[in-house]
């Protein structure tokens, strides 16, 4: 069983170069993420390799569409034997209720999780602003998760920085996942709200995207084993991260 906290995104724009780095890694040492370009580059076919090299993936394509739209496109997922998929909180209640039902109805016994994407960890509360939306990030990001979780969805995707008060708020039948993770020494890259993996556990992350600082490194192997070795280590606390305005 695949009990690590880590979820590696193939920040690749081919199957032969994230095929190359799958059969370095041990697949029970992290789970694997398929985003949008290494997908529309190679397709179901690559998941259907990864699969076979027994790693359970994230694909990472963040529905945001008509309900009937983001329904018919999870029911196609689900052909494709993952273990998460993702869509936009952003998309509504409508969407997220009718890529729900889509799961439970059509989904095996392993059904894959269902989460919702709160706000891109890229975005500030001035881009907000650009949006016509006046909340703040925090704000913006505790409203989105809640209407998920009240709709029956598994989880929601959410920075270092919200996870802390998210969790308190929403409890513990809710899974977390945190991008913008990034080690002390890694450049933030585009990530605007970034966060340690030590951190980010402790804070209450259930699940830690990471991609560049161990798909660029020299040594990723290393690099991941050494992740995993300092969050095996540390546990959800009340007394880590400074809370903002998330009330």
């Amino acid at each position: 069983m695949n009990n690590s906290k880590v979820i590696v995104s193939l920040d690749y724009s081919n199957a032969k170069q994230a095929l190359d780095f799958c059969r370095k890694v041990n697949p029970m040492d992290c789970r694997i993420k398929v985003g949008k370009e290494l997908f529309t580059a190679e397709g179901p076919k690559l998941i259907e390799k990864l699969r076979k090299l027994d790693y359970e993936i994230f694909l990472d394509l963040k529905y945001h569409d008509i309900p009937n739209t983001v329904a018919k496109a999870c029911r196609v997922a689900l052909d494709l034997d993952i273990w998460m998929l993702n869509i936009h909180a952003s998309g509504g209640r409508k969407m997220m209720e009718a890529a729900h039902q889509t799961i439970e109805k059509y989904g095996s016994e392993n059904k894959p999780l269902l989460i919702a994407v709160t706000v891109l960890t890229s975005i500030s509360s001035n881009d907000l602003a650009e949006l016509g939306i006046n909340n703040s990030v925090n704000k913006q990001v505790v409203s989105l998760a809640t209407m998920a979780k009240d709709i029956g969805l598994d989880g929601g995707v959410c920075s270092g920085g919200e996870v802390r008060e998210l969790r308190k708020k929403l409890g513990d039948n809710f899974c977390f996942v945190t991008p913008g993770v990034r080690l002390e020494d890694s450049v933030n890259d585009d990530q605007k709200r970034i966060i340690t993996p030590i951190d980010a556990i402790r804070a209450g992350s259930d699940y830690l995207v990471i991609g560049r600082p161990i798909t660029e490194s020299t040594d990723p192997i290393n690099v991941l084993n050494s992740i995993n070795n300092s969050i095996n280590a540390v546990s959800y606390t009340h007394l880590t991260l400074p809370t903002s305005d998330l009330v």
